[in-house]
This record gives structure tokens, C-alpha cells and sequence, in this order.
């Protein structure tokens, strides 16, 4: 696993910055939708910071988990950026997002049952052969229950990686999201996951509403997901850990603030184990 340390998302207000001097980031991680074109001013700056600092690939409209399969002109495209960028790490999200031939714009979840999880281990598996290694999926903010499972939302995760071969990147911040709206205890579903298993990290801030928490990406990180990515760190090591950050995309400062908050925490774990 790359020892990357803390990075953060790449966006458009400050892909000028990336062009001039090279902003204190250890690493970057894009969507990997927004690049699929086979050129134009996205990949320009994408190969730009490719030659700089390691990128990470992350998917948000292929829908592992749709009943009725994923695009194969959408994996491949992704195929293609894969080859092109040499990504440390390509990530794609435990969801589904497409049924009755429409394709719907949301991380929509799935029940943690057997039939599910055979279903997205045999298209994890069929995604990793195409792409010809090993992917992370990640697990997402939930609103409603989908439905009764067979196993807790960590133990699904940790049952995926063993069926699929996959890692995993652990969103703290979804943790967190699904703890207060679902009462899903973060650190149960935490310890019911391999320490080996998880490769990446992510850290955003959410929106507090009148009956539920929202997963904005659209402020800093909360004191209660500090607290809880520490206890993350305790349990997996200084696994790379990205700021996401999608909704009023602050100035480029704000973000490499937060990415040296997270490396402080895993510089203070990595003395500790020392």
C-alpha cells in the first residue's frame, strides 16, 4: 500500500493553482467521470498533476450494486483513465444506482444481505478483471434503511473483501452520518473489518438538518469524526487519508489546513506504535 500520507480532491476552482507552483499536497484524488473525455482542459490538468504527485481514481456513477449490471461503455472509459493515469488507488462505491433502464444521479444503498453481497462481489470481481487489479470500494451515507439484512454493514463490507478480493476505503465521516441517523454504531462496524483490508480514508464534513445529518462534503471536518477517524487510525494503521471536499469548494488553503490536521493524527499514531 502507497505510504501516502494525508492529500486531498482535486477540483476545478483550483486546478490554476496546480498549474503554477505545486501546492503542499501529498496526493490528489479526482472523479473519475469528470476525466473520461479524451482531452480538453480536465486532462490537460490531470496529466499535468500526474507528473507531480500521485492521484487516486475515484468512481461516483458506476452502480456496482445495480440489479440490472453496470454500463460497459462507462467501465470502458474507466479502463482507459485507468491505463492512461496509473493511479495509486481506484475506488468505486458500495451502491446502486440504476434500474428499469434509467440511470438515477445518487449513491442509492443496498440491503446488507446474501443475495446482495453475491451479487456486487461477482461485479467487483468482473470490474477487477477488466481493469486488471485490485479495486477499494467504499461504504456510503445512508437515510432510510434499504430493507433487513443478514449482517451488519461492517460485517457485508468485511464478507466483500474476502468473496471479491477488494480493499476497502473507509468514509469516517459515512460512519459517523449512519451512526447518528441509523443508530449503526461506528466502532462495531468498525472492528468487524480486516486492519488489513482497509487502504484508504476519507474525511468530509456534513450538513446538521432538522432530522438527519447530510453528507455535503460542503464543510470542515466534525470534532465527533476526528474523534472517531483517531479511532480508526488506532485499529488500521496511517492508512492515506483524503479530505473530500464537492459543495462551496473553499479556497485551496482551507483544504491542505485539514489534510495537515489528518497527517498530525497519523504522525501522533505512527509515534505512539513507534
Amino acid at each position: 500500500m502507497p505510504q501516502l500520507g494525508a492529500g486531498i480532491g482535486l477540483r476545478a476552482r483550483h486546478f490554476a493553482q496546480f498549474l503554477g507552483a505545486q501546492p503542499a499536497a501529498g496526493w490528489v484524488e479526482v472523479h473519475s467521470e469528470n476525466f473520461f473525455g479524451a482531452g480538453g482542459r480536465e486532462r490537460h490538468v490531470l496529466e499535468h498533476v500526474r507528473r507531480n504527485l500521485p492521484v487516486s481514481l475515484h468512481g461516483v456513477g458506476l452502480g456496482l450494486g445495480s440489479a440490472q449490471g453496470y454500463s460497459n461503455e462507462h467501465a470502458a472509459r474507466l479502463r482507459e483513465l485507468v491505463e492512461r493515469v496509473e493511479p495509486a488507488f481506484v475506488s468505486e462505491h458500495l451502491c446502486w444506482g440504476a434500474t428499469a433502464g434509467r440511470h438515477y444521479n445518487d449513491l442509492l444503498p443496498l440491503p446488507c444481505t446474501q443475495e446482495a453481497l453475491a451479487l456486487v462481489a461477482g461485479r467487483v470481481g468482473q470490474l477487477q478483471d477488466l481493469l486488471g487489479r485490485r479495486i477499494l470500494v467504499e461504504n456510503i451515507s445512508v437515510y432510510l434503511e434499504p430493507g433487513p439484512g443478514d449482517m451488519s454493514e461492517g460485517e457485508f463490507l468485511a464478507a466483500l473483501v474476502r468473496r471479491s478480493g477488494c480493499g476497502l476505503l473507509l468514509d469516517v465521516n459515512n460512519l459517523y452520518v449512519n451512526e447518528v441517523n441509523l443508530g449503526r454504531d461506528a466502532l462495531t462496524q468498525m472492528r468487524a473489518l480486516d486492519p488489513e483490508s482497509v487502504e484508504e480514508i476519507h474525511l468530509a464534513g456534513f450538513f446538521e438538518g432538522e432530522h438527519c445529518l447530510i453528507d455535503t462534503h460542503g464543510a470542515t471536518v466534525a470534532d465527533p469524526v476526528w474523534r472517531l477517524y483517531e479511532a480508526a487510525l488506532e485499529r488500521f494503521g496511517p492508512v492515506p487519508t483524503l479530505i473530500e471536499w464537492d459543495t462551496d469548494v473553499p479556497a485551496l488553503e482551507v483544504l491542505l489546513a485539514e489534510a495537515a490536521k489528518a497527517q498530525s493524527c497519523m504522525d501522533a499514531r505512527h509515534a505512539l506504535a513507534a
